[in-house]
Formats: structure tokens, C-alpha cells, sequence
């Protein structure tokens, strides 16, 4: 399994393919492309559903599987990954113009992970 990970990733493949808009399936690439967010995914599904308990209302868990599809998306493909923490290192570190630049940036790459087409079931 790792030397196929490797080659994918060298050959500029994404590591996995995009999984269903599920918390099941998108728990399951977390834990396999990027473990160490996988206590940010449950503390995140945990205020998500409780925030939707108590509203009476499934926006919470909405949003939460939209901005994990999203992660999942970048985190898949690791070139993306890469330009993206570059991008806000520059925000972090550059002059206004170039933390203009790079939010500029950083916006079009999260903007493409909204929209990139998602499975609703798997």
C-alpha cells in the first residue's frame, strides 16, 4: 500500500480517490492520509451534531461534511496540500501585498475544494 501511495503521489496523483460525503468514509481518508487531524474531526463532529441537536436544525452537520470534503480534497492531493500551506506561510510572514497575494490564492484553492464534485453516497 505505501509504494503505491508514493508513486501516485510522485506521479502528481492524488494519495486516494475523493471519498463519499459521508462522516463514515470521510473519517476513513482522514485516518489514512493525514491521522494526526483525526481529533479535530471528532471534536469538530462532536459540536457539529450538538450544535444540530440543539437547534433542531442538520446546518451544523452540513457544514461540517462540506469543510471535511473540502480538506479532504486538498490533503488527497499533495501538491495542493503544499501550495496551500505555502501560500499561507507567505500570508503569515509577507508584506501587505504579498499576504494580499497569497489570500488571493489561498481563496482559490479552498474555492476550488468547495466545488469539486463529491459523491453523496458510497
Amino acid at each position: 500500500m505505501g509504494a503505491t501511495m508514493t508513486t501516485s503521489a510522485a506521479a502528481g496523483q492524488p494519495l486516494i480517490p475523493q471519498p463519499p460525503a459521508t462522516v463514515t468514509a470521510l473519517r476513513q481518508a482522514v485516518a489514512r492520509i493525514c491521522p494526526a487531524a483525526l481529533p479535530s474531526f471528532t471534536r469538530e463532529l462532536d459540536q457539529a451534531a450538538d450544535q444540530a441537536r440543539q437547534g433542531c436544525d442538520l446546518a451544523p452537520l452540513q457544514r461540517f461534511i462540506a469543510q471535511w470534503s473540502a480538506y479532504v480534497h486538498i490533503e488527497r492531493q499533495p501538491h495542493l496540500a503544499s501550495e496551500l500551506r505555502r501560500w499561507e506561510d507567505v500570508a503569515a510572514a509577507g508584506d501587505a501585498s504579498e499576504a494580499r497575494q497569497a489570500a488571493s490564492e489561498i481563496g482559490r484553492i479552498l474555492d476550488a475544494a468547495h466545488t469539486a464534485p463529491r459523491h453523496a453516497r458510497g
